[in-house]
């Protein structure tokens, strides 16, 4: 099994989650101890045969060039995220795993490409993100680790699971979230249409296209709406479906091995992380 890591994501969310931290000079370390202990429990306890992560880039992406709205309104980082975030690359370096972004993408579909082709190579994968775009792409050989909210344990989702939550399938949630919006990137829902509605809409319904193709089937109350919001629905989809054809190199992903322990274990001295050397040191047996 393979693990591929949502790496701004997850760091993002370690840094909210845990209180202050910094190093005897005053360096602030908070989410590089959270973003490690988290890649510490995962390769203790999965044991992977290879580790990836993606990350974006600072730049628009194709989504921005289509809506020029997606994402906005988001907050400015803190200073001392982005203090810790220069440090992130240092950390990955060290542990030896490749991390990749491309221009004009976004993380999601960087990793939804190294997913595709590690499960054509016939590998299994895990996918960790804080992020629930990346369940569309749950299918026989990839699974997502779902890392949410401060105090909720990370739920791991396979194919059942995600038609549990959302009562639709993996490959139709950019439709879904098309109907029920995501404030978390400002993708507009359509008002009057909320969760149960949209799962029932897209029952045996492929996509949104099928779904407004037969919007004579619907139910009558619902046909204006759907008709009025026709091409913002189209529009959300294209958005939330993630990219598998990025173009990358074929690291795709690589062991933990013993001279990456090493220098992880400098690393960790360097921050003053002296539980995790621990941890690290664990790793060996």
């Amino acid at each position: 099994m393979y693990l591929l890591l949502d790496s701004y994501s997850l760091f993002f969310r370690a840094y909210h989650a845990l209180p202050e931290m910094t190093t005897q000079a005053g360096l602030p370390t908070n989410a590089l101890y959270g973003f490690s202990s988290l890649l510490l429990k995962l390769l203790r306890e999965l044991e992977p045969a290879g580790v990836a992560l993606a990350r974006d880039l600072p730049k628009r992406t194709f989504r921005h060039e289509q809506y020029a709205d997606y994402k906005a309104g988001r907050a400015p980082l803190a200073s001392a995220l982005v203090t810790q975030l220069d440090l992130l690359g240092e950390l990955v370096t060290a542990m030896g795993f490749p991390m990749f972004s491309a221009e004009g993408f976004e993380a999601d579909d960087v990793l939804a490409t190294l997913a595709v082709r590690l499960s054509q190579q016939g590998a299994s994968v895990l996918v960790v993100s804080g992020d629930r775009d990346l369940l569309q792409l749950v299918d026989a050989a990839v699974e997502v680790l779902f890392v949410g909210q401060r105090g909720k344990a990370p739920i791991r989702y396979d194919r059942a699971r995600v038609v549990a939550r959302f009562g639709v399938n993996p490959e139709q949630l950019p439709a879904y979230i098309a109907l029920v919006g995501d404030a978390s990137d400002n993708i507009p829902k359509v008002k009057g249409i909320g969760p149960k509605t949209a799962s029932a809409l897209l029952r045996g319904r492929a996509d949104a296209a099928e779904l407004l193709a037969r919007i004579d089937e619907v139910p009558p109350k619902l046909r204006p709406l759907l008709s009025e919001h026709a091409e913002q629905i189209r529009q959300s989809e294209a958005l939330v479906r993630l990219r598998r054809d990025v173009p990358l190199d074929d690291r795709l992903a690589l062991p933990f091995d013993a001279a990456a322990r090493a220098r992880t274990a400098r690393l960790f001295e360097l921050w003053e992380f002296k539980s995790l050397q621990a941890r690290l040191e664990a790793l060996k047996s």
